[in-house]
């Protein structure tokens, strides 16, 4: 449904939020596929800078124009995903690759993502697009602030301040050792 309203060669504002995703999705497969932990480490640096700056552009500029228009629900729960793709990000961006939980963190951060994707391409852009917007202004918009952001990078967000990739306790149990009870070996009979 999607693909038939949505055009590659347009840089209307929906046009580019649909390039950026695909572009993402792109990383994850490339990630999946990877080997080796230093091309698995480009890969993440490279999808993190997509995702943020992605992020910031729809939150600056995409949600405030659509907001008003679209189902409360839906832009809350997009709210909430770009938020928790911003935590793991956060944490992403404190290790150094090499821990144990490294590339699982990035996997839920794709899965997430991925998640945050179909929602927007099967509901909210579909009704964005209904809505009375010029989206070839909106995204000149768009267009301009991503390449603001790439050149400067992608604004700090509160999610930085307080990341902790050590701080979940799953993490810190898969380090724990302990010994659990064992079964007693089967009373065999002598024979005699």
């Amino acid at each position: 449904m999607f693909e038939s309203w949505f055009s590659k060669d347009s840089n209307d504002a929906i046009s580019i939020l649909k390039r950026d995703h695909d572009t993402v999705k792109e990383l994850f497969d490339q990630f999946k596929k990877a080997k080796e932990a230093q091309a698995k480490k480009q890969i993440v640096a490279h999808a993190l800078e997509e995702i943020k700056i992605h992020t910031a552009i729809e939150e600056e500029i995409f949600y405030p124009a659509v907001r008003a228009e679209l189902e409360k629900d839906m832009m809350t729960e997009a709210d909430e995903e770009h938020h928790v793709a911003k935590v793991l990000i956060a944490e992403l961006e404190k290790m150094s690759g090499t821990e144990e939980h490294y590339d699982g963190k990035f996997t839920v951060l794709a899965e997430n993502v991925r998640h945050h994707i179909e929602e927007e391409e099967d509901e909210m852009l579909p009704a964005a697009r209904k809505l009375d917007i010029d989206f070839d202004a909106l995204g000149a918009r768009l267009m301009e602030r991503k390449t603001q952001l790439k050149a400067e990078g992608a604004p700090i967000v509160a999610e930085e301040e307080s990341a902790d990739p050590n701080a979940d306790s799953s993490a810190k149990n898969a380090k724990r050792v302990t010994t659990a009870p064992r079964k007693s070996a089967p009373k065999t009979r002598k024979a005699g």
